[in-house]
């Protein structure tokens, strides 16, 4: 597939670089581009973004980033079983967790969210930093709105991230889900708040919260180019139910979250009358 010429491959993590250092300089250039490709659309034309995963793959298989792209990728195009293999093999190249939530998810893509909620109560979870310990909790909600228990994925939301007035780089996500799951459960009011809440911190649109909002309020928004064109824009496609999101370091106070049937024995009653939000005013 083509290189567009202003693509040196230079622009990769310098982690990654390092990675490809073990390989002839002119592969492990041909391989960096590939993966700047794969990073460069994966949002926006995540088909083609595969595409590029799959040639960094046939070229540098050995690669630990190369394996994480490809799953990424694989992820991007709900291709889970593939995903899932990527990811596994990178960890078993790196030692480290860091993927676990993602792989997490995959089962959840796969229809078994009760390994799901396994791998969230591992002692993987333990080892996360804060962005990764949001993120299992993200998973453990979804499985748990997968088997159809709402008021426990409810409870799984709950937590001190939610509640707290800082703005960090999950909190848009975990307010939505938040938002959706009392949406789910008919508590109008509340998932109108946290819709709100969302929009608020959702400082670079990772959501559709504020779409969300407007149609909970009955704002109907007209296209101003409808009618223009007879050939209608295809839909993207699903977003993936969670995505590894940017790294945090948790403070050393952070005690690590592992999800727990108790977790919602625990805090759950039919108000849940426990988890009080901070005062966001202010």
């Amino acid at each position: 597939m083509p290189i567009p010429e202003d693509v040196t491959g230079d622009e990769i993590d310098k982690d990654v670089r390092q990675e490809l250092q073990s390989l002839p300089k002119g592969l492990a250039e041909d391989v960096a581009k590939n993966l700047v490709m794969v990073a460069k659309l994966i949002d926006e034309d995540p088909e083609q973004a595969y595409e590029y995963s799959k040639i960094a793959l046939r070229l540098a298989s050995r690669v630990a980033a190369v394996r994480e792209a490809a799953g990424f990728a694989a992820y991007a195009n709900q291709k889970f079983s593939e995903a899932l293999a990527e990811f596994r093999a990178a960890r078993r190249m790196t030692g480290n967790v860091e993927l676990w939530p993602v792989m997490a998810d995959c089962e959840r893509g796969l229809g078994r969210p009760e390994k799901a909620l396994d791998m969230a109560g591992a002692p993987e979870v333990a080892k996360l930093d804060k962005a990764g310990q949001v993120e299992m909790r993200l998973v453990a909600a979804g499985a748990r709105r997968d088997m159809d228990q709402l008021d426990a994925a409810i409870v799984t939301l709950q937590s001190p991230e939610l509640a707290s007035n800082s703005v960090q780089p999950w909190t848009a996500r975990l307010r939505y889900a938040y938002a959706d799951a009392l949406l789910a459960a008919g508590r109008e009011g509340e998932a109108r708040e946290w819709f709100a809440k969302a929009v608020e911190s959702d400082r670079d649109g990772s959501t559709d919260a504020s779409d969300r909002l407007a149609e909970m309020d009955g704002v109907e928004f007209v296209d101003a180019f409808e009618g223009e064109s007879d050939e209608a824009a295809p839909a993207p496609a699903p977003a993936p139910a969670a995505v590894a999101g940017p790294k945090a370091a948790a403070g050393d106070d952070d005690e690590p979250w592992v999800e727990d049937d108790e977790d919602v024995e625990e805090f759950y009653d039919e108000d849940d009358e426990e988890f009080e939000p901070e005062n966001d005013k202010g």
